[in-house]
Parts: structure tokens; C-alpha cells; sequence
């Protein structure tokens, strides 16, 4: 993988993916510790979905083997979202997106849709949130991959919006196999696509930002002491979320 060349692919359509990047044995541990807790969940409120019809998002836990360092300190990982950003960008959302059958494709649209300047919302900015996600299965089109309008991170919405809607700009539907990861522009247009099959389309995603951007879009479990207290000083660092049962961020 040449990190120049993805980061410039991200830069400049607001999407890339890294193939056969995480090993899949961590994948397939991640996704077996994880499917009780999504099944649970699944059934106690599968008629309240959270993200639209058949859609739910929830946090993931930080327990191993659902969390392990390999997926938050990557080098290859960092060094593209150091470029794009800085050194001292942080971690501070850790969930999984799934729709199941029944899902419907959804309207095109950005995450963290309130600009930094409401005042000037089009305002071109430099990237201060970039967003990981990987699968826990495979990802074919039957299960409803994300579609990405590619360069519309650096048009102003409305005129983006347009350039979808008259076909000017197709969307590309972006599979992906066991260890792929997918890093990309959260104000890229995108969309979810049908999940037609009976296997939950669970998709992990870790959200990293400059450290002096917070918002409270989505919630995040906290880290176990245990689970703390086994990173490295320059992990902690990187990791901005509340530790053990207190809920307290820590100050690191």
C-alpha cells in the first residue's frame, strides 16, 4: 500500500480503501465475540430502529476480542489520517451500523450535518473528522454496501445534492471483503443500500477528529480500567473516551 497515493485518493474523492488491511483472524474473533450482543440487541428492538427503517446503529464494546489495538493504532491507518488532519488527532467513537432485511436504499446525505460556522456553512474547510469502518461479515451488494458520490467533501451541499440527483455524479457502491477498510469524508455524499439478505450487515467504525472538535452525536460505551491501563501512554493519547464506570474522560 502506498500511503501518499490513498491519501491522495482521499483527499481527492472523499473515499479509499485499504485492501486485506486488517488481519481477518481479528476480524472473525471481533465479529464472534460481538454477535451476541448484536442479536440481543437486535431482538429487544428490532421494532425501534434507530437509523432508519431496519437500520440500527449501537455502540461497540471495548472488551476484548470486540476491541483490540490492532484496529485503533494501525500505522498505515494513522499515517492517512495524520496527513489529512495532524498528529494530534484523536479517537472518539467507537460503533457498528447494521441494517438487516427489509432495509430500504436511503437518500443521499452527510453525517454531522451542523457546519463548524452556521453562519457560513459552505465555508472550505480543511478535513477535522474522518471516519474508519471496516465489516465484521462481507460486505457484497446483496447486503447493502454504502455508496459514496466521489468529490462532493469539496462541493458546497446544495450544488452537490444537484450534481447526484441529475446523474451528473454517480453514486459508487463500495463492497467490501473481510479486512478491508474503507476511511472517508464524512460530507461526502453517501447513502445505505438495501440489505436483502438475512445476515445483519454489521459495519464497525471508529471516528477520528482534531483534538479540539467534540460533538455528541452518537453515544460511546466507556473503556474498562483494565483495558485502560494496558495501552501505551502515546495510546491513551489517542484515545478520547470515558473510562470505567464513572463515565469521566480521562486527562491525558
Amino acid at each position: 500500500m502506498n500511503i501518499r497515493d490513498k491519501t491522495d485518493e482521499l483527499r481527492e474523492k472523499g473515499f479509499c480503501v485499504l485492501r486485506g488491511h486488517f488481519p481477518c483472524a481479528l476480524i472473525d474473533d471481533c465479529r464472534e465475540a460481538f454477535r451476541p450482543i448484536l442479536l440481543d440487541y437486535l431482538e429487544n428492538h428490532r421494532g425501534e430502529p434507530n437509523r432508519g427503517p431496519h437500520r440500527h446503529f449501537l455502540p461497540m464494546p471495548f472488551e476484548p476480542p470486540c476491541f483490540v489495538p490492532e484496529f485503533f493504532f494501525d500505522a498505515g491507518v494513522l499515517s492517512i489520517i495524520h496527513r489529512v488532519m495532524d498528529e494530534r488527532a484523536v479517537a472518539d467513537q467507537w460503533g457498528c451500523d447494521v441494517p438487516v432485511q427489509g432495509s430500504r436504499m436511503q437518500e443521499a446525505h452527510v453525517d454531522y450535518q451542523r457546519p463548524l460556522f452556521a453562519e457560513v456553512p459552505d465555508l472550505p474547510l480543511p478535513p477535522y473528522v474522518v471516519v474508519v469502518s471496516f465489516g465484521l461479515v462481507r460486505i457484497t451488494r446483496a447486503h447493502g454496501p454504502v455508496e459514496i458520490a466521489p468529490g462532493t467533501h469539496a462541493m458546497p451541499r446544495e450544488a452537490a445534492v444537484r450534481a447526484v440527483r441529475s446523474g451528473e455524479i454517480e453514486m459508487q457502491p463500495v463492497p467490501l471483503e473481510i479486512g478491508d477498510v474503507l476511511i472517508r469524508h464524512p460530507w461526502a455524499l453517501h447513502r445505505g443500500t438495501p440489505n436483502t439478505t438475512d445476515i445483519p450487515r454489521a459495519l464497525a467504525t471508529i471516528r477520528y477528529v482534531r483534538r479540539w472538535y467534540a460533538d455528541d452525536s452518537r453515544a460511546a460505551n466507556p473503556i474498562p480500567p483494565t483495558v485502560w491501563q494496558s495501552l501505551t501512554p502515546a495510546q491513551q493519547r489517542i484515545m478520547r473516551f470515558p473510562v470505567g464506570d464513572s463515565g469521566a474522560l480521562p486527562a491525558v
